[in-house]
């Protein structure tokens, strides 16, 4: 390209391809391994980086105060990430790691194991191929800030910290009845989690430094180190009540930990909205429009825009208007990629509406290379579509919009002037709202990544729900992981 053009025309599949593949976020994965591991051969470096393909995988730290939760969090955490369950504990007694005899034996000498020793012991366990490729969860280390700056120093960066607490007097009571079976180191409770397996409940052991003494002097170590460590894990934390279901707990846990935080790589907006008629997609437009500076596309403003214009296409649009049938795909993708690939389309990015109506439109618009990387169904319920549309009208003297229940006119003399536009009639809407009810479960399996919004609230906590998820990546979904929402997400 012209470095002394600008703005610079980048064709629109350049950026679909680049976000497809992510090319930008991995040059930055890559950049930040280089200057963390400083190689010696910067190039065979890359190559190896780009061979483990493990930019997405877990790397995930479980932190708190004894009995917080932490083990059967992280073991869940695994179960669903399909990860790697790591642990002080399991490090100690790994026999294949070659500093763990030597650990082990420092242990019941000093009963301690020096913060280098750990340090090497997870770092010679983080190179084996479980954790590369599967990722890995690693519950109650570091415990000091001294062990986390020198996990940094040895380039063991997490992802994602969960940090659980909960009050004292919570954590002693939790702590007194814990339970380990010695032979599957599960751990259970004598009041919250009891095993029904008598079997089990016979070979359960009480672990060390459960008493009330013991719980004390750790839970006031852990409070003079737990600032230390949110400190140097500043912008990858979340702290998180455990003096709640445990169910609840995991989902925040998993929900923290499935988030992918905002990159620096560029990033230009091409959003979509679906949604049945008044489900308020062209004020969501306009609202993201206003805010981000995209630019608003209604697909029947610029059908009407052709058909004023007397354009070629605009006379082949005709017809369609005038008969009430749609316009053919053909001319409909024609009219739409004439307006996406302009110039203010491509420099500052697009939300769309009115376009797709079904799969085939849908395919036709990714094959043309304008497909989107947000998608927003807004979803609303028929009788709610009708009350909203079929009770608008506009006052035709100061063009004002107005509604019988939300926004009724001010006086009577205005009452008696409104009009209401005939696409408003009841059968229109139920006829419009029962065409997209028919394409619409397709249209979901089609755009896999789509996200859903419940239309039927303040549409300013809509916007909210749409901006969060356009200035944030969406979750990570790795192939073999299970999803709490079945795949999509939901708003």
């Amino acid at each position: 390209m012209d470095a002394t053009s600008r703005p610079h025309r980048i064709p629109p599949a350049m950026g679909v391809y680049a976000e497809k593949h992510k090319v930008f976020q991995m040059m930055q994965n890559m950049t930040e391994a280089l200057l963390i591991y400083r190689p010696k051969d910067p190039i065979e470096f890359m190559i190896e980086h780009l061979m483990k393909d493990n930019d997405e995988v877990p790397a995930v730290l479980v932190l708190g105060p004894p009995a917080a939760g932490k083990t059967t969090i992280a073991r869940w955490l695994c179960k669903h990430l399909s990860a790697t369950y790591l642990s002080p504990q399991q490090l100690l007694r790994n026999k294949l790691l070659r500093q763990s005899r030597e650990a082990l034996a420092r242990q019941q000498l000093q009963g301690s194991v020096p913060d280098e020793l750990w340090a090497g012991l997870l770092e010679e366990r983080l190179a084996d191929v479980d954790c590369v490729k599967l990722g890995w969860v690693l519950d109650g280390f570091p415990e000091t800030r001294a062990q986390a700056r020198l996990l940094q120093a040895l380039g063991v960066a997490p992802r994602h910290v969960v940090v659980l607490e909960a009050p004292e007097m919570v954590l002693v009571e939790r702590n007194l009845g814990k339970r380990v079976d010695p032979l599957t180191q599960e751990v259970y409770h004598t009041t919250f989690d009891w095993p029904i397996d008598f079997t089990v409940q016979k070979r359960l052991v009480k672990p060390e430094g459960t008493s009330v003494q013991d719980t004390a002097k750790r839970l006031l170590e852990s409070h003079r180190n737990i600032p230390g460590l949110l400190r140097t894990y500043p912008d990858n934390h979340k702290v998180i009540s455990a003096d709640q279901p445990c169910a609840d707990v995991f989902a925040q846990a998993l929900s923290f930990v499935q988030s992918r935080f905002r990159s620096e790589a560029p990033f230009l907006p091409r959003v979509l909205l679906l949604g049945p008629p008044g489900s308020g997609k062209s004020l969501q437009a306009a609202l993201l429009a206003q805010k981000y500076g995209l630019v608003p596309v209604s697909f029947v403003d610029l059908l009407r825009e052709e058909v004023v214009g007397r354009t070629s296409l605009g006379e082949l649009i005709r017809p369609s208007f005038e008969s009430g049938y749609p316009v053919g795909d053909t001319v409909a993708l024609r009219v739409l990629g004439n307006r996406l690939s302009q110039l203010d389309c491509a420099t500052r990015g697009w939300v769309l509406h009115g376009f797709p109506r079904d799969v085939d439109q849908a395919e036709l618009l990714r094959r043309a290379g304008l497909e989107p990387n947000r998608v927003f169904f807004l979803h609303l319920p028929t009788e709610v579509t009708t009350q909203r549309l079929c009770q608008r009208a506009t006052d035709p003297i100061s063009g004002e919009r107005y509604h019988t229940i939300f926004k009724p006119p001010a006086n009577e003399e205005i009452l008696q002037r409104l009009r209401r536009n005939p696409h408003d009639a009841p059968p229109r809407v139920e006829k419009k709202a029962d065409a997209y009810g028919r394409q619409v479960a397709d249209l979901e399996d089609f755009y896999e990544e789509a996200l859903f919004v419940n239309a039927d609230q303040d549409p300013y906590t809509v916007f909210e729900h749409l901006e969060s998820c356009l200035v944030t990546p969406l979750p990570v979904t790795r192939p073999g992981t299970r999803s709490l929402a079945g795949g999509a997400s939901h708003l």
